[in-house]
């Protein structure tokens, strides 16, 4: 058998591996931002799907378990309650009222179980009130040395 064949054979099953495991990992990977009121909507099969879902932490819904944290989030009039069980620690920002992104699968028991997690405090980057917004020019932010 000719040497640049066995090389080709053994390129396309290196190259169909790599892409096969590509494959699997952005299956795996794709979560769909969804609303309360979408998810409400939802059939199983789509409820079986990794989901992301944000809003705003409810006041006094925060438990900390060991590495488990319960909370609830709002939006609108609707509430969802959520188990953060992830590796990563959380944000600094994650509080009371704060706003939160939670991704992970909704179980039959109607609770998101949440792998990743992520906070932010919104007054950090609004004006404050009475404030109002300064422009600066581009060419003093540049560094003349």
């Amino acid at each position: 058998m000719n040497t640049y064949v066995k090389f080709g054979g053994l390129a396309a099953i290196v190259i169909g591996t790599l892409t096969w495991i590509a494959v699997g990992e952005m299956r795996d990977g794709a979560s769909y931002f969804k609303t309360l009121e979408e998810i409400e909507r939802l059939d199983a099969k789509m409820k079986t799907k990794r989901l992301r879902i944000g809003g705003f932490i409810q006041a006094g819904s925060i438990e900390r378990t060991g590495p488990e944290v319960k909370f609830t989030i709002t939006q609108n009039e609707r509430k969802m309650n959520v188990i953060y069980n992830g590796t990563d620690a959380l944000p600094d920002t994650f509080k009371d009222g704060a706003e939160a992104v939670a991704e992970g699968k909704l179980e039959n028991d109607g609770v998101l179980h949440a792998n990743k997690l992520s906070a932010k405090c919104a007054s950090k980057y609004e004006v404050k009130p009475g404030g109002q917004y300064q422009r600066v020019d581009p060419k003093k932010l540049i560094n003349k040395t």
